[in-house]
C-alpha cells in the first residue's frame, strides 16, 4: 500500500473514531446520587417519597373538573383544575406535517393518552403531616381569580385543607414559551406547619418518534451551577431499577442556578427555579408505570399561624428555538439555557456556525441557499489548509506512472515497493504526509456543520425550492414519479423500495463524489482500487434516506471542493483526466 493511501485511509478512520468511537469510549461522566435535601422536615427516604408520588399520581378519578383555556399568540391549550396539571397545550407556529391543513404539533398531552406529557406543581409534606394535607396531583383546585390563561391574563387557583392552610397556584405566560407559577401557601390554623413546593414534569414511555441517533439528543437535561448534563432515557431507567439501596432516583443538589427538563429534538419542557434559589434535581423513572420523571425539589418553608409564603418557579413548554432561547438566558438570567440545544462537543464550533447560517438565511429567506452559501464560505476560509493538502495531491498524481512502473519492477516484494517509493519520493521531494493534517483539521469544522443542520429547528419544515418543500425530510423525488414531474410521492422511507428509487439528490451526490475522488491518486492495489470506486454509489443508497438539507450540505461540500481541488492541482501542474484518472504535467514554457 502506497503511502498517499496509507494517509487517506487513516483520515477516514480517525473521522469515524471522531464521530463514533470517541462517543462510545468516553461518555460523559455521571453524576453521583446524593440525598435528598432537609430530610428531618420530609420524609424518610427518596424512594418512600417516589413512591407515595407515584401513587397519588397514579389515582384514577372519575369526577371530572374544568378546565382552564390557555390562549397565546403562540400557544393553545388548557389547564387541568385536577391537580392543576397543565397537560394540555400545542404550538400553533408548527405542524406534522408540511400538508395543507395538517395538525398543529401537541407537546403536552393528559394522563391516559398515549405517550401522556405534562407538568404539574405540589407540595410534599413535613414533619406532623401528610399526603392528604398538601396538594398533589389530584387535588381539585377552584379558579378564584380569572377567567382564562392569556399574555396580560394571569389566573389563580386555590385549596384550603382541614387544618387551615390555604394553598394558592398562580399562573403567568408570555408570548412565547414561558410560564411563572407562583406556588403560595397562608396559615390560617393554630400550629406551625413544614412543607417544601416542588415542580414536576412527567412524561408516559419513551417518545413514538424517538430517533435514536447518536448525532442528536432526546431525553433528560439537567444544568447545575454551570454543569451541563445529557441522558438518555436508558440511563435514567436502568440507574433507577438498579440503584434501589437508598433511591430510585438520581438527586443532584443545586447550589445557585440551574434547571431540567424532558426534550426531544425540536421540543423540550423545562423546570426552572428562580435564579439564585437553591434546589433540589431529582431524575428518575418509575418501572410499574413506565414513567420518567424530571422534579425539582425547593427547600423547606416554615409557616407559622397567621404567617404566608411564597415560591416562584418557571416552566418552559414549547420549541428549542435559538433566538427565544438566548433572550431567555440573558434577560431572566436562566444560565445555559442556550444549551436545550444538543451543540455537541464541538459547541464552540457549532454555536458561531449556527449563528452565521441564522444571518444568512435572515438576509437571502431561503434555507437551502443559505446552507449553500455557508458552505462556500466555510469552505473559503479553509482554502489555506486545503491548498498544501491539494498542491501535495498534485505532486503525487504526477508521480503515478512511475508508481505503476515501480510495482511492475517490485512484483509481490513489498519491502523492495517501500524501499523504491521511499527513494522516489526523496527525489522528486514528495512528502506524502504533508495532505494529511489539512484534512484532519477540517474534519471538527464540517462535522459540526453537518450536526448543525441535522439539530436545529430552523430546518424543519423550511423549504428550498419546488418539490423540496422540507429540507429535514428525505428527498420527495424518484424514477417513479419521475423526480417530481408527476403529482404522487416517491416511496415511503420506512419501504424497501427507497432503497432502490431514490431520489436526484442523493444521485448528485453520488456524481460529486465520484468526480472528487477521481482527482485523488488511484490505488495501486487491487482491493484499494474496488473500494475507491464503488465508495461514492454505496454513500449515494446510504444517505438517499437522510434529511435533503443533509444531502445538499454534502453535495455543495463536495462541488467546491472538487473545484478548488482541480484548480490548484491544474495550477501546479497536474491537470486531471477525470476519464483516465492520469495527471498530464503541462510543459513550461521557456
Amino acid at each position: 500500500m502506497d503511502e498517499q493511501n496509507r494517509n487517506l485511509l487513516m483520515a477516514f478512520a480517525l473521522s469515524l473514531m471522531v464521530l463514533v468511537v470517541w462517543m462510545w469510549m468516553f461518555p460523559p461522566p455521571e453524576p453521583t446520587p446524593q440525598q435528598a435535601a432537609d430530610l428531618t422536615e420530609l420524609p424518610a427516604a427518596e424512594s418512600a417519597e417516589a413512591q407515595a408520588m407515584a401513587d397519588a399520581e397514579a389515582v384514577e378519578i372519575d369526577e371530572e373538573l374544568p378546565r382552564i383555556t390557555i390562549d397565546t399568540p403562540r400557544l393553545i391549550g388548557s389547564i387541568n383544575l385536577r391537580g392543576g396539571r397543565i397537560d394540555d397545550l400545542s404550538m400553533k407556529d408548527y405542524r406534522e406535517t408540511v400538508e395543507p391543513g395538517a395538525d398543529i404539533v401537541s407537546l403536552l398531552t393528559e394522563e391516559g393518552s398515549r405517550n401522556a406529557f405534562y407538568a404539574l406543581y405540589g407540595w410534599r409534606p413535613g414533619r406532623d403531616m401528610g399526603w392528604d394535607d398538601v396538594p398533589g396531583a389530584n387535588t381539585p383546585w377552584e379558579l378564584i381569580d380569572g377567567t382564562a390563561l392569556g399574555v396580560g391574563q394571569p389566573i389563580t387557583l386555590a385549596w384550603t385543607n382541614d387544618a387551615g392552610l390555604r394553598f394558592t397556584q398562580r399562573y403567568v405566560i408570555d408570548d412565547n414559551f414561558m410560564l411563572t407559577v407562583t406556588q403560595g401557601v397562608e396559615n390560617t390554623g393554630e400550629n406551625t406547619a413544614r412543607m417544601a413546593p416542588y415542580g414536576l414534569i412527567s412524561r408516559h414511555g419513551e417518545p413514538d418518534d424517538l430517533e435514536n441517533f447518536f448525532i442528536s439528543h432526546e431525553g433528560f437535561i439537567q444544568v447545575a451551577d454551570g454543569k451541563l448534563s445529557e441522558d438518555k432515557y436508558r440511563v435514567i431507567r436502568d440507574f433507577s431499577i438498579h440503584e434501589r439501596e437508598n433511591t430510585n432516583a438520581r438527586v443532584t443538589e443545586v447550589g445557585a442556578n440551574g434547571w431540567l427538563a424532558i426534550a426531544d429534538k425540536y421540543w423540550m419542557a423545562a423546570i426552572i427555579p428562580t435564579p439564585g434559589q437553591s434546589f433540589s434535581a431529582v431524575q428518575r423513572y418509575i418501572p410499574s408505570r413506565d414513567v420518567y420523571q424530571a422534579r425539582a425539589d425547593l427547600p423547606t418553608l416554615v409557616v407559622g399561624p397567621g404567617e404566608s409564603d411564597q415560591v416562584e418557579t418557571m416552566l418552559f413548554a414549547g420549541a428549542k428555538e435559538w433566538t427565544v432561547l438566548r433572550t431567555y438566558e440573558r434577560e431572566l438570567g436562566i444560565e445555559r439555557f442556550i444549551d436545550a440545544i444538543d451543540w455537541g462537543w464541538f459547541f464552540f464550533l457549532t454555536k458561531p456556525i449556527f449563528a452565521t447560517l441564522y444571518f444568512i438565511e435572515g438576509l437571502i429567506g431561503n434555507m437551502g441557499w443559505s446552507i449553500i452559501v455557508l458552505t462556500l464560505l466555510i469552505k473559503a476560509i479553509l482554502l489555506p489548509l486545503a491548498w498544501k493538502s491539494y498542491v501535495s495531491m498534485a505532486k503525487m498524481k504526477e508521480l503515478q506512472p512511475e508508481m505503476l512502473a515501480l510495482k511492475e519492477r517490485a512484483g509481490d516484494d513489498k519491502q523492495k515497493m517501500q524501499q523504491e517509493m521511499m527513494k522516489l519520493y526523496k527525489e522528486k521531494k514528495v512528502n506524502p504526509a504533508a495532505g494529511c493534517l489539512p484534512i484532519l483539521l477540517q474534519i471538527p469544522i464540517f462535522f459540526s456543520l453537518y450536526k448543525v443542520i441535522f439539530v436545529t429547528i430552523d430546518l424543519r419544515h423550511a423549504p428550498w425550492f419546488g418539490v423540496f418543500n422540507d429540507l429535514s425530510a428525505p428527498d420527495p423525488t424518484s424514477i417513479m414519479n419521475l423526480f417530481g414531474l408527476l403529482p404522487w410521492a416517491a416511496p415511503h422511507p420506512d419501504s424497501i423500495l427507497s432503497l432502490v428509487f431514490i431520489g436526484i439528490l442523493p444521485i448528485l451526490l453520488g456524481v460529486s463524489m465520484w468526480l472528487q475522488m477521481k482527482l485523488n491518486p488511484t490505488p495501486t492495489e487491487p482491493i484499494q482500487q474496488a473500494v475507491m470506486t464503488w465508495m461514492p454509489w454505496i454513500f449515494m443508497f446510504m444517505l438517499g434516506w437522510f434529511a435533503s438539507g443533509l444531502v445538499l450540505y454534502w453535495i455543495a461540500n463536495n462541488v467546491i471542493t472538487f473545484t478548488q481541488q482541480y484548480s490548484i492541482m491544474a495550477m501546479n501542474g497536474s491537470r486531471p483526466d477525470l476519464l483516465g484518472n492520469i495527471g498530464v504535467k503541462k510543459k513550461k514554457k521557456d
